[in-house]
């Protein structure tokens, strides 16, 4: 039987599923393996060196750099406040005094009798790093982080903006053709994960962030909603570092696009239920996509491993991910063996696929998606 390698996107109703929580640099692990952690709970923290400032003393006190000791006030290692006199000259008559002072909150970092200079570091900034999701400590790695475990639906998006966020998720459509409208959003969903079926718009993403939601998920959105909410042009296909007070992901695209009938049925049945999310996406080498995870009280044994995808077969459910098609749900019919021209002019691999409304449509192997169950 034909067989054919294609990217996978997920959306099952149980998996078991692994995410690392790692520190930027090296720190302090706060859990051991077996723990089981809350989403919201701190697994591991560090701190981050403070900006250095950098103050030309020799230049504003009128000394050789050689000199410089002598009219420090502060030590290297020496705390300072903003506006504390770090540096001054000792004149006969006080009044000529000339005084240096602190610009900022921190310590002296450096005092070079070569330069001339003293460079000051501003407190360092703690980070800290949260479990994501609510599961089990299964790998601690010493000083850099945790592997946690969990059992649970998840939804792989094909687009989303802003970063990691948990909170109740709540269906606010009847359908997965209709869409996100400022109307349909409650008028209190604080801490609220809000899932829809069609297209959002930018008002009603304006209208969830006024409520107090922490998400929302839906078919799809226009380019123009995008660049309202971001305030640029999104050149580069990498994001989860918006500042934009919620996470939004799209299942489908973009455009008027219903999300998928089995996305829509899998996110319905975790109405009420904890999920975390994130809108990180990165479609260059290291492909990642926004993902919605729903923990539950499933044994782990009951739930199947969340591997990486192998190949596609006769029966598989697929998205069209390239016009004219763009966006609709199907599955195989065949996965034909011979070369066949496509308008392009170019001779493809193909495969026949039958949409969710009985039409069937001949289209090369490169404009689909695997998606896996």
């Amino acid at each position: 039987m034909a067989h054919a390698y294609t990217p996978g996107l997920r959306v099952t109703a149980l998996t078991t599923l692994q995410r690392t929580r790692r520190l930027p640099l090296k720190g302090d692990v706060l859990v051991a393996a077996g723990d089981q952690v809350r989403r919201d709970q701190v697994v591991a923290r560090t701190d981050l060196p403070g900006d250095v400032v950098t103050l030309n003393i020799v230049n504003r006190l009128g000394i050789s750099a050689e000199e410089i000791p002598q009219y420090m006030l502060k030590a290297e290692g020496d705390e300072v406040r903003l506006g504390e006199v770090i540096a001054e000259t000792r004149p006969l008559i006080k009044w000529f005094k000339t005084q240096i002072t602190s610009e900022i909150d921190g310590t002296i970092e450096n005092v070079s009798s070569v330069t001339g200079q003293v460079m000051l570091r501003k407190p360092p900034a703690p980070v800290e790093v949260p479990a994501y999701i609510d599961g089990v400590v299964v790998e601690v790695m010493p000083e850099e982080g945790v592997v946690v475990e969990t059992v649970g639906a998840f939804i792989q998006g094909i687009f989303g903006v802003g970063g990691e966020q948990w909170g109740t998720l709540q269906m606010i459509t009847d359908s997965p053709e209709q869409g996100i409208t400022p109307e349909i959003i409650p008028a209190q969903c604080s801490g609220r994960i809000l899932v829809g079926g069609g297209r959002i718009t930018h008002h009603a993403i304006e209208a969830a962030r006024d409520a107090g939601a922490v998400g929302l998920i839906a078919g799809g959105i226009a380019d123009g909603d995008l660049r309202q909410l971001l305030g640029y042009d999104l050149g580069v296909a990498i994001t989860g570092t918006e500042d934009i007070g919620l996470s939004v992901i799209v299942t489908e695209g973009f455009g008027e696009i219903s999300m998928a009938r089995k996305t829509f049925a899998t996110l319905s049945a975790c109405d009420g239920k904890d999920a975390s999310i994130s809108g990180a996406t990165q479609i260059r080498a290291g492909v990642q996509r926004p993902e919605i995870i729903v923990p539950s009280t499933e044994p782990a044994a009951t739930a199947a491993e969340g591997g990486h995808i192998s190949g596609m077969d006769e029966g598989d459910p697929l998205r069209v991910i390239r016009a004219p098609y763009f966006g609709r749900i199907g599955r195989v019919v065949e996965l034909i063996s011979e070369l066949r021209q496509v308008e392009s002019g170019a001779t493809v691999r193909v495969l026949e696929v039958e949409f969710e409304d009985g039409e069937r449509a001949v289209v090369p192997r490169a404009n689909v998606e695997l998606i896996e169950s």
